[in-house]
């Protein structure tokens, strides 16, 4: 076993399957975080309207929890709503679109791209500029943002989309294109603000929605995701995938994209939904950290005691997987998706997970 390790030096040896003192952790606590500025009344709204909230909530949270990773994520409808569509913003829960800007098919054709320093898009620029400075000595930063089609469903609906890839296909792709275009000078901002990676919800990459056929046509590696995902390295930041689907697309992501670290989930009652064990004994973390697959509920609903154990469990499933595959490292002990950023978050489930890997995360074969 490794001595112990700094947040940064820990994660360097997992993405490079060194031995490391313990495994990484990171409960995916960003938009809860504002609780843990302050006096903890921070609305929602406050933080993701401002940079500097924006920030300081990243920055203290990845203290307050000791996370080894700090990613930007803010919530899914940040870009559609800076392309016109009117999003609810509820004061302590995540924003969502309540009236899509693209209704018919011409306006699928007709899309513009709005300024990316402006909006929240600018909130997600200016800010993680902030959080990527601060913390650069302390852990491994990464921006994050909306993939194309994640976008595109966000803007029109998923069922309208879906739809239209069918009956519209033209006009389905020529807003994929106008997107991934906005993406690119999104790329080229998160880089100017120096994290260490770039992280992308492809969301709609799972087989309970799409084939590989159509996923490879509406937004793979080889046609709109690609192209982004090669922005990111001329960036100079290391690519990451957050997909929290039920049957995600782990070849087309995970082999195909090569990131070096993939977060997913796990559905224990949908058949086929990959566990962290099937995963690992997969392949899919020989060459990529893997992150979950904590039911991220779980940190409203659960007991202290009960995140302790379902913790502990994932901690001994991951670490007989790894073993079993040969490896030493490459996973994170993560939520499936986002803590609930909502004021009935248990914070001590947050640090429960954290405190409780630092005791029992040990890989030793």
């Amino acid at each position: 076993m490794a001595e112990k390790m700094t947040h940064i030096q820990r994660c360097l040896a997992s993405l490079a399957d060194e031995p490391v003192d313990r495994l990484t952790v990171y409960p995916i606590a960003c938009g809860v975080s504002r609780r843990t500025i302050g006096d903890g009344t921070m609305t929602y709204k406050e933080w993701c309207s401002s940079p500097k909230n924006y920030a300081q909530g990243l920055i203290s949270g990845q203290k307050y929890f000791d996370l080894d990773f700090t990613v930007g994520l803010m919530d899914l409808s940040v870009i559609a709503g800076d392309f016109g569509s009117h999003v609810r913003m509820d004061e302590q829960n995540t924003p969502f679109v309540d009236d899509p800007v693209i209704k018919t098919v011409e306006d699928y054709e007709t899309l513009q791209m709005p300024d990316p320093k402006k909006g929240r898009s600018g909130v997600i620029l200016e800010g993680t500029k902030i959080f990527a400075e601060a913390l650069k000595n302390e852990t491994i930063t990464s921006g994050f943002l909306e993939g194309p089609l994640l976008s595109l469903t966000q803007s029109a609906s998923a069922e309208k989309v879906f739809m239209d890839m069918y009956n519209n296909r033209s006009a389905v792709h020529k807003a994929l294109g106008t997107f991934t275009d906005y993406l690119k000078e999104m790329v080229k901002g998160i880089g100017q603000a120096k994290p260490a990676a770039c992280m992308w919800d492809y969301l709609w990459g799972s087989y309970s929605c799409l084939g590989d056929k159509e996923y490879d046509e509406f937004e793979g590696q080889h046609k709109y995701a690609g192209s982004l995902n090669e922005a990111v390295g001329k960036e100079g930041m290391a690519l990451a995938i957050h997909n929290c689907a039920d049957l995600p697309h782990l070849d087309a992501q995970v082999k195909q994209m090569k990131p070096a670290v993939y977060t997913m989930a796990w559905y224990p009652l949908i058949p086929g939904s990959p566990s962290a064990s099937d995963a690992i004994g997969k392949g899919y973390a020989d060459n990529c950290v893997l992150c979950g697959t904590i039911d991220p509920q779980g940190f409203v609903r659960w007991s202290q005691e009960k995140m302790q154990k379902v913790t502990m469990n994932l901690i001994q499933e991951v670490k007989t997987a790894l073993c079993a595959r040969g490896l030493k490292s490459r996973y994170t002990i993560a939520s499936g998706c986002e803590v609930p950023p909502t004021v009935t978050t248990r914070l001590e489930n947050i640090k429960e997970v954290s405190d409780t890997v630092k005791k029992y995360g040990q890989v030793t074969c």
